[in-house]
């Protein structure tokens, strides 16, 4: 499932071909993803594109007058093409750019959302709630720590709740706690604050590495030239199962337990 960085490599390679043109028109093959697409953005013609930004995993277009606010959902990508080939069964909205190019919306689970706002994307149901974004002001770990004082959840369920931080996936949230020492079970409300500055450092840290790489690289996920992540590359306990331990010093193994339906992988040594 493309994370934060992931959503953000995005951004960042379609915004040359997206910010300061207008757009043609759109074509929608699908209109049912995880919620139907208000039919208005079907009907979208020569309007200009003004900037193209990200809210959590959202990718906000804002346009003239109006939003469009796009999630990638489990495995939506983007491709641009000069000469688009034939549409296929997984390709569902095209934005076509005027005198240009086409961008290609492609999801073969369809659990990613086009939706429209009007007014400030922010009032939108799907955003209002949403926490910091951890990259920019706002978050820290007295934040982290406020907020978990009344959370017997455990401290990876919390850091991967959009109300809480904005992002932190479960490849992140995973990674960020092994950098930080913290055991992925670990109750939210039995963490220090000095710990939490430790995994938000941690989280800042992992997920800006991960965002100059271009992403983790997986399956389903590439962006907008088509080229994987390679972040991958770089993960230290994520699916890595059955492996020693990274940390110097550590004789420990990583494991793997199910957790909310997700694997989590962690150290049982060098975690607590």
């Amino acid at each position: 499932m493309p994370e934060l960085p992931e959503v953000e490599t995005t951004r960042r390679g379609l915004s040359p071909l997206a910010e300061g043109r207008i757009i043609q028109h759109m074509v929608i093959r699908q209109p049912k993803l995880r919620w139907p697409i208000p039919s208005q953005i079907g009907a979208l013609a020569n309007r200009p594109i003004t900037s193209l930004r990200r809210r959590g995993k959202w990718l906000i277009w804002d346009l003239d007058k109006g939003h469009l606010l796009w999630h990638l959902g489990m495995s939506g990508s983007f491709r641009a093409w000069t000469d688009p080939p034939p549409a296929g069964p997984h390709d569902h909205v095209d934005l076509v750019i005027q005198g240009g190019h086409t961008i290609r919306y492609t999801d073969p689970r369809r659990f990613g959302a086009l939706l429209w706002a009007d007014a400030a994307p922010e009032t939108v149901p799907q955003l209002a709630r949403l926490g910091p974004e951890p990259l920019e002001d706002g978050f820290s770990g007295q934040w982290l720590w406020t907020q978990s004082r009344p959370r017997a959840i455990p401290v990876k369920s919390f850091i991967m709740d959009g109300h809480v931080v904005v992002g932190v996936g479960n490849i992140y949230a995973c990674e960020s706690l092994y950098d930080a020492g913290i055991h992925p079970k670990r109750k939210a409300q039995k963490v220090s604050k000095t710990r939490y500055q430790l995994l938000a450092n941690s989280i800042v840290g992992i997920l800006s590495d991960a965002i100059e790489v271009g992403g983790t690289s997986l399956r389903d996920f590439t962006v907008g030239d088509g080229t994987p992540g390679y972040f991958g590359q770089s993960l230290k306990v994520y699916g890595r199962e059955g492996q020693p331990c990274m940390t110097p010093g550590c004789h420990g193994t990583i494991k793997r337990v199910v957790m909310a339906q997700r694997s989590t992988f962690y150290c049982p040594c060098c975690q607590t």
